[in-house]
């Protein structure tokens, strides 16, 4: 099965080492419109380049999967160039945020139909004029329950799914509604091992993990090094339990980082946030690195007992597999 990054499709093989779910530019919707700040797109797209050229050449990355939603900033051209730049595939995606901190109103109040047509242009016609293609689904959710809007984009995204055959990609919210997306998808004739379901390091609880690999799918342990979100001593813990009840090759590993925000974030901020972001940023550690996983977490699974080799396996075969269309081990699955 070809994959399409976005300077075209590629094979299984040439994925390599991969971190499946990263961030490029964020910009959330209506930092378009702020004429108090200046967006210097030239220079994040050089600083971007350059990131991916440092996570080739110290630690091997090959491929760098940005699942930005479409209203986020998504910037398809300069996705295409930081791959020229850096010597790393990019694959992007095509679907909305959740609500209320994306999915626009004229999309919220379009059809399931008509939101999958736009899904389906994007992954075989291309992304506006750019001509790159979009080579995975994303979908995402808010906290606690699936609205109705945000429920049409998935059942927009099992009919592009089905049609086109590509992964899906999820966002998740504070470590809920995983198990309720991979109902919607499951009920609608979407493959399980075509399904991954993200950000499920925001909790710990090993029952809710249980719920999504045990039907089959992958788990996304993806937020790696944010501790407004949870800890990741706590994330170690869950991901080292997973692995002793077999389960290593449904995991799929990432950061959620960006190198670039244009504009504040998109909801209110504490004052102990701000105060740590500002802080970060005068020490030159703001954005901080994609290089986290391996510099600081995976210390903490070894001391865990769990070896740095199975850990990598994660990254070279497991996402290999999931964007190749292939199944888990059975014995992962039962």
């Amino acid at each position: 099965m070809k994959i399409q990054s976005v300077l075209g499709p590629i094979d299984g093989a040439e994925l390599g080492r991969t971190l499946f779910h990263e961030h490029l530019f964020i910009m959330f919707p209506g930092a378009e419109y702020d004429s108090t700040v200046t967006f210097d797109r030239e220079a994040e797209i050089a600083e971007a380049g350059q990131r991916l050229t440092r996570l080739r050449e110290d630690h091997g990355v090959r491929t760098f999967v940005d699942p930005c939603p479409i209203e986020l900033g998504r910037d398809a051209d300069a996705m295409r160039r930081i791959s020229e730049l850096s010597g790393v595939n990019i694959i992007c995606t095509t679907g909305f945020y959740f609500q209320p901190m994306g999915l626009p109103p004229y999309w919220a109040n379009s059809t399931t139909e008509q939101i999958a047509e736009l899904y389906i242009t994007e992954l075989e016609r291309g992304i506006g004029e750019t001509g790159v293609r979009a080579g995975a689904l994303k979908c995402a959710t808010g906290a606690g329950q699936i609205s109705e809007s945000e429920r049409k984009c998935l059942n927009a995204a099992c009919i592009a799914q089905r049609e086109t055959g590509v992964r899906i990609l999820t966002h998740t919210t504070s470590g809920s509604c995983g198990p309720d997306q991979q109902d919607i998808f499951l009920a609608a004739g979407v493959p399980e091992t075509a399904i991954v379901i993200g950000h499920c390091c925001e909790t710990g609880d090993n029952a809710y993990h249980r719920q999504i690999v045990d039907r089959g799918s992958y788990i996304g342990f993806d937020r790696i090094g944010w501790a407004n979100y949870n800890s990741d001593e706590a994330r170690a813990d869950a991901l080292a339990l997973l692995i002793e009840q077999g389960f290593e090759d449904q995991i799929l590993l990432g950061q959620d980082r960006y190198t670039a925000m244009r504009g504040r974030y998109g909801r209110p901020q504490s004052a102990q946030e701000v105060a740590d972001m500002e802080e970060a940023k005068r020490q030159g550690a703001w954005p901080p690195p994609y290089t986290h996983l391996f510099t600081d977490f995976f210390p903490l699974m070894t001391a865990r007992g769990v070896p740095e080799e199975r850990l990598y396996r994660m990254l070279d075969v497991n996402t290999n597999r999931f964007f190749s269309g292939g199944a888990p081990a059975a014995s992962q699955m039962a």
